[in-house]
């Protein structure tokens, strides 16, 4: 970065660890509120998009049933907003309490010594998972794309090491994994949001999710059955605003022999059964269904 860049950094954390120490419901009541009325009532941030997704994801709901969700999702917005400055400010074992993992010291016991995939997704605040190395051993990498403001870019790698995590670019995965192995160091848990769109020339497949033809991207999959590395669905629930648990369920254990796009589509079926309990936590906004078969073009 250069000097410019340099001050921009340095005062984007100075503003976001000043808001962030302010009294839990100042932020998350009163900025809320603020944030809510501004990016929805306001600005209309993608309130066609949102609607469009839920009406086609949710077609045997009422309108007015649509309107609630999506009132919900623009409040739950504007908490992801506030999210930001409060892991930026907070201590580690404050944040330890903001997302808490479920029967986590059985399950640790079950990963012992071994590399295991968190196949996440764009669901409840995801950035409040940079926590999980206060709870295991191994190494967490969390899996990013790399951004094009190098203010950003450099901001959201020290959010996401400030406990102990490891911010590792997509394209990396492969490389960490076998060098890894090869020098034989601790086992890594690799946390990938894996429900975002492809671009269209990397679709091989189509998936039924919510009822309609998705794309899903196939980075999960592909790391997966060549490393062997089994993989477990992270399953959150939303305690109350900033708070939330995590459950891991198995999706594949390593060794089983699995038809081509099976894995993908178990994570596609897990995440539309956790997207249906809460809706209004999914990020609806996300131009999900922007890509769609085409007659005579070959996907694979």
């Amino acid at each position: 970065m250069n000097f410019g860049q340099k001050v921009a950094y340095y005062l984007l954390i100075g503003t976001c660890k000043a808001i962030g120490w302010l009294p839990y419901h100042v932020l998350y009541y009163f900025f809320l509120e603020i944030i809510y009325f501004i990016v929805y009532k306001l600005f209309r941030y993608r309130v066609a998009v949102v609607r469009k997704n839920l009406r086609n994801s949710c077609p045997e709901k009422r309108d007015c049933d649509l309107r609630i969700i999506e009132r919900k999702f623009y409040r739950h917005l504007a908490e992801l907003f506030i999210d930001i400055p409060v892991i930026c400010a907070l201590s580690c074992e404050k944040l330890k309490k903001r997302y808490v993992f479920i029967d986590n010291d059985n399950f640790q016991k079950k990963v012992e010594g071994v590399t295991w995939i968190s196949a996440m997704a764009h669901y409840g605040s995801w950035e409040y998972t940079i926590n999980y190395k206060l709870y295991t051993d191994h190494e967490v990498d969390a899996v990013y794309k790399p951004l094009h403001s190098p203010v950003f870019e450099e901001f959201y790698k020290y959010l996401r090491s400030r406990c102990g995590a490891v911010p590792v670019a997509m394209d990396d995965i492969p490389k960490v994994v076998i060098n890894n192995r090869k020098l034989g160091a601790i086992p890594i848990v690799i946390a990938l949001i894996s429900d975002q769109t492809p671009p269209e020339h990397a679709i091989h497949h189509w998936f039924n999710f919510f009822g309609q033809k998705t794309a899903f991207h196939m980075g999960m999959e592909k790391i997966a059955l060549k490393f062997k590395i089994p993989v477990y669905f992270s399953r959150v629930k939303k305690i109350r605003r900033g708070y939330y648990s995590c459950e891991f369920i198995p999706l594949y254990n390593g060794t089983e022999n699995l038809e081509e796009f099976e894995l993908t589509q178990r994570y596609a079926i897990m995440l539309e059964n956790m997207i249906r309990t809460a809706p209004e936590l999914w990020l609806w906004s996300h131009k999900r269904w922007k890509h769609q078969p085409r007659e005579g073009v070959k996907y694979r």
